[in-house]
């Protein structure tokens, strides 16, 4: 069974990334429904994706699909004033992307943010075990025990948080990485569809090996 890596970072991913900027700017965000927990808002409906997880599927060498009833495909609009109910997670995914589609000139902006990942300052971990014996090597019960008493108690107080990492956003730029991983958007910016975050969000499940 192949390895993932936790994070990989690819620019100039797609081949016409101002096509797929423009379709996601196509969509609709103004319905209540697409509001989620996370700051801003979310597309109705999803942007093709099977050419994306085709390149995926040979980048990282494992057969993936779109994850059912998730956003994946979806596109988040999140300006600098929005606010969301929820913090620091991890995705119900076999493996996560985002697909950065801010305008260049905004991306350079100072300030604007990609996205970020922390380590829990109380147990000292970065991601849930893998398995029922890491998790209890890290004196939990169970995976569940991990999401309880460290995702769900914890995801809206930064003070229990250190930042380790942050992905600079880039336009064009696909960032892989472990569902696992405990990370959330950075800030976002702007004032509009045009000028805020833009991002498509990818949550993949596995499909089998690559063809031969």
């Amino acid at each position: 069974m192949a390895v993932l890596p936790s994070l990989t970072i690819i620019d100039d991913f797609l081949a016409d990334p101002h096509a797929v900027r423009r379709a996601a700017l196509a969509l609709d965000y103004d319905s209540e429904v697409n509001r989620s927990n996370f700051p801003g808002r979310n597309s109705a409906t999803a942007l093709p994706t099977r050419t994306l997880e085709e390149a995926v599927s040979r980048q990282i060498g494992v057969q993936v699909t779109g994850t059912p009833d998730t956003s994946h495909g979806r596109c988040r609009i999140t300006l600098k004033t929005d606010k969301g109910k929820s913090g620091v997670h991890c995705d119900p995914a076999f493996y996560s992307g985002i697909l950065y589609l801010s305008r260049p000139e905004d991306c350079d902006r100072p300030g604007a943010g990609g996205t970020d990942f922390f380590r829990h300052k109380r147990t000292g971990i970065d991601r849930v075990p893998p398995t029922l014996e890491d998790a209890r090597a890290k004196g939990f019960r169970d995976i569940n025990a991990v999401f309880e008493e460290v995702v769900n108690r914890d995801t809206n107080h930064p003070a229990k948080w250190q930042r380790t990492m942050r992905v600079p956003i880039r336009f064009n730029r696909l960032i892989l990485f472990s569902p696992w991983l405990f990370h959330t958007a950075a800030p976002g910016f702007g004032t509009d569809l045009e000028s805020g975050r833009l991002a498509m969000l990818l949550f993949f499940d596995r499909a089998g090996p690559l063809p031969a």
